[in-house]
């Protein structure tokens, strides 16, 4: 993407001099595929089209680094993460272990204006653009967590839920039927939480992520 592209796409922050305020924006241009994965962030750029100094892009890219998003190396630069077969894996593993306890602590817990939130999120996956997507599943599994009303099963997830939205980018690239499976999966997975069946709602979640790790092997093929 050209630096002209770059500008059209990244808005100035809205509190000069804030590294909180670039990483924000960044982070926003990452998830809207404005810099995909291994592209590289240039410090003077970003200050321009954000109208930032350089030293509150560097300690941006460095809040992003500790989110996982994006590497830098000494004389290197920094660029947006590429996963790499382990990241996707401890990922994957990890993932699978929070969504196995957030499933049967939400359904036990079985607060309805929480899953009817969910149900909310359903009806958006069912009549969005597919650019939408991701974005709505990761509002989805945000939700889901808010529902378990587990502080620090939360926090967990929030550790690596940047991380996990990188990979569902990554996994959509030339998937076809994304779209039209997403709303099914997560109305189903609603279902079983709403009955209080927690281990219905572990199955339905491990097949669903299960899918999206083959499907991404399957693309880095």
């Amino acid at each position: 993407m050209s630096e002209c592209q770059h500008s059209d796409m990244l808005q100035p922050a809205q509190r000069r001099g804030l590294a909180g305020e670039a990483a924000d924006r960044v982070r926003e241009a990452i998830f809207a595929g404005v810099f995909p994965p291994g592209a590289a962030l240039k410090e003077v750029e970003l200050a321009q089209n954000l109208q930032v100094s350089r030293g509150s892009v560097r300690e941006g890219l460095g809040i992003l680094e500790r989110e996982g998003l994006v590497v830098s190396e000494w004389h290197k630069g920094t660029w947006v993460r590429s996963l790499s077969p382990q990241d996707v894996d401890e990922l994957y593993t990890l993932r699978n272990a929070l969504d196995n306890l957030a499933m049967r602590t939400a359904a036990a817990k079985n607060d309805a204006r929480q899953f009817d939130a969910l149900d909310k999120i359903v009806d958006e996956m069912r009549t969005a653009r597919r650019e939408e997507l991701v974005a709505l599943d990761m509002r989805f599994h945000d939700a889901v967590y808010a529902a378990t009303g587990h502080a620090r099963l939360t926090e967990a997830w929030r550790a690596i839920r940047n991380q996990i939205h990188l990979f569902l980018l990554t996994r959509i690239q030339g998937d076809d039927d994304y779209g039209t499976i997403i709303a099914p999966e997560h109305a189903a997975l609603v279902a079983a939480l709403r009955s209080g069946d927690g281990e219905r709602a572990v199955a339905l979640a491990e097949e669903h992520l299960r899918g999206s790790y083959d499907k991404l092997h399957q693309l880095r093929r």
